[in-house]
């Protein structure tokens, strides 16, 4: 492996089918032998045992990607690795592949049951998604490999239990995973495997002193392996905490055919946002799935709930959801139940050094304040609003590595509050080579509080963030393009907005909150043994039902024709959205005895009377 001595970006130079020709010549004289073999690498060729190459081929994957071909064979050969790819690289294959095959190639030997593995991940959606993959690559050999996840709701005798048969690999939250070591219900004496999972991340959820623990706890020498979207002061934290020497891969890959994500931004006020928003998914401007990030969890149901005045359908993802039905709603969206996904991005990552500024707005459940309220001051300031004490999940999150399937567009209707959450949230899309859009609205600090009910204290900072935003995918030569909307041809449904925005009340948001919870907590906790015994029937259980908290107004979800452009009729008319009768009535009856009776005022006769019996409630007595 000395070709691979060399730590930082030389690995890049390792799949020249995505860089320039002239790059590799620049490079150290052992890179000529490496690039033949990785330009034609696959799964194959990386060594693996044959049960893990039978269930990638199941899988169809046909090549390993660049992190994955660069990154295996360091694990494989038991070096520590720490690598930085973007999202959709396939960094939880590269990372889930090197630990299976250690634990296959042991038990060729040694039968021995111990936790060998320890995957260390800052959400339980992401948990539970590394979870679900070794599940998939373990179809062949799941008698070798058995796995337990920490991060459910289960009672400590049921964890006991879970961890006394010592799994191979344990998947856990940093806290979580304490609490089991510390507890002496998870034995980590003979660990060989650790991987941290979006590294950068899991210090930002506060979870510094159980890795610390951690560190104490499991032996010299483990094997560690870290993957992050970026190199930060956090990353190199944990680096000195878990690594010896580790080979630094910083794999900057190129879009495939230049393609990627396609990134715009809107100037608009902030009652706008809602217009902007109601025009774009009622002419069907975007096609395809869609993500909408918004700052707080009341701003997921008043969106929510003013969609519902249109009859757009839309589910919700937010951090006071039970763990359950947050991973339920990721699998259907990706299953394609749900075109429209409103997320929270409560606890977005905050940026650099250089983004403080911006990361003090205040805490994004506060409607309307005077100050900015101190970090962990919020729920003291508001003791008798009952929908404000309500408990988050510390361990959410939504913007980082959850695996979105084929998503077109992420809008971010509230512009993020760093340039490193603003990266996150826009790498949503365009995962795997495919292509996608970002469009971000962003408040002038000249309009900003200028619709107090539609204000939302985040965008006072807007053009702050955007500037850097800017400033930073020019860094790396992508563009952020402004986007125009012809306000002339938009204008006339403004009255048509103003009205759902009116019986979007704050009364009406706390209801629907409370009642979304309440739904939410039955599906999840009591009917949970049922889905498990019947999962069939899981695949119909929705969470984009009507919430039916506001006043609704029928003549909304409806478009007249005189309010639509020439350009966006061809998108609304009647064989793709509308009214759509029971009865064609300009078909012809056929038949001579009913001739003309549908036309008569009265109907047709029924047992020799005339009239309408549901109407009279004079129908015959039926005789014997």
């Amino acid at each position: 492996m000395k070709r691979k001595a060399e730590d930082n970006i030389e690995p890049v130079s390792a799949a020249p089918d995505s860089e320039q020709p002239d790059q590799p010549s620049e490079q150290q004289q052992p890179e000529p032998t490496q690039a033949p073999a990785t330009k034609e690498a696959t799964f194959t060729d990386l060594g693996l045992d044959p049960r893990l190459v039978q269930a990638i081929a199941k899988q169809n994957f046909e090549k390993p990607t660049l992190v994955q071909r660069t990154a295996i064979p360091l694990a494989l050969d038991g070096q520590d690795v720490l690598a930085k790819a973007k999202t959709g690289s396939g960094k939880t294959l590269a990372y889930i592949l090197p630990v299976l095959q250690s634990i296959l190639k042991r038990k060729q030997t040694d039968t021995t049951a111990y936790t060998a593995a320890l995957i260390l991940v800052p959400t339980r959606e992401l948990a539970d998604q590394v979870f679900k993959v070794i599940e998939t690559f373990t179809a062949f050999c799941a008698k070798d490999v058995q796995t337990v996840k920490l991060t459910d709701k289960v009672s400590d005798a049921v964890q006991r239990s879970l961890l006394s048969n010592n799994p191979d690999i344990v998947i856990s939250t940093p806290a979580r995973a304490w609490q089991s070591i510390n507890s002496s219900t998870l034995v980590v004496d003979k660990l060989t495997n650790l991987v941290l999972d979006e590294a950068d991340l899991v210090l930002s959820y506060g979870y510094d002193e159980d890795l610390e623990n951690i560190s104490r706890a499991i032996p010299k020498g483990v094997q560690a392996i870290m993957m992050s979207a970026t190199l930060t002061a956090e990353v190199d934290t944990l680096k000195a905490l878990f690594c010896r020497n580790p080979k630094v891969l910083n794999l900057e890959e190129k879009d495939a055919e230049g393609e990627g994500v396609k990134q715009f931004i809107v100037k608009t006020a902030e009652d706008e946002k809602f217009l902007l928003a109601y025009v774009i998914f009622k002419l069907q401007l975007v096609k395809g799935k869609c993500i909408i990030f918004v700052a707080d969890v009341d701003r997921c149901y008043r969106l929510r709930l003013f969609f519902e005045q249109f009859g757009i359908r839309s589910t919700i993802l937010n951090s006071e959801l039970p763990v359950n039905s947050r991973i339920h709603v990721v699998e259907e969206f990706n299953r394609n139940v749900y075109d429209i996904l409103i997320a929270s991005d409560e606890n977005e990552v905050i940026g650099d050094e250089e983004d403080q500024e911006a990361s003090k707005a205040p805490e994004e459940e506060k409607e309307e304040a005077a100050t900015e309220p101190k970090e962990g001051e919020t729920e003291q300031k508001r003791p008798k609003k009952k929908r404000k004490t309500v408990k988050r999940d510390k361990e959410y999150g939504v913007s980082r590595g959850i695996d979105f399937q084929n998503v077109a567009c992420v809008i971010n209707f509230d512009l993020p509050t760093s340039t490193k959450s603003y990266t996150h949230r826009i790498g949503r899309t365009a995962r795997a080579a495919q292509t996608g859009m970002a469009l971000s609205f962003y408040v002038p600090s000249d309009l900003y509080r200028k619709h107090v009910p539609t204000s939302v204290e985040t965008a006072a900072n807007d053009e702050k963030v955007l500037a850097r935003i800017i400033k930073q995918q020019n860094k790396q030569g992508k563009e952020v393009k402004p986007y125009i909307f012809d306000m002339n041809q938009v204008e006339p449904f403004r009255y048509r907005m103003n009205d759902a925005l009116r019986a979007v009340t704050k009364v009406a948001i706390r209801e629907a909150r409370t009642r979304e919870l309440r739904q939410e907590l039955l599906k999840s906790e009591k009917l949970k043994r049922h889905f498990e015994e019947n999962p069939g029937e899981l695949h119909h259980l929705r969470h984009d039902g009507e919430l039916r908290a506001a006043r609704t107004q029928a003549h909304l979800k409806h478009i007249p024709d005189y309010l639509l452009p020439k350009e966006g009729k061809e998108a609304i008319t009647s064989q793709h959205m509308g009214f759509v009768p029971l009865v064609n009535k300009d078909k012809k009856v056929r038949g001579k005895k009913f001739k003309g009776k549908f036309n008569r005022p009265g109907g047709f006769k029924v047992g020799g009377r005339k009239g309408d019996p549901l109407k009279s409630f004079k129908a015959r007595r039926k005789t014997k």
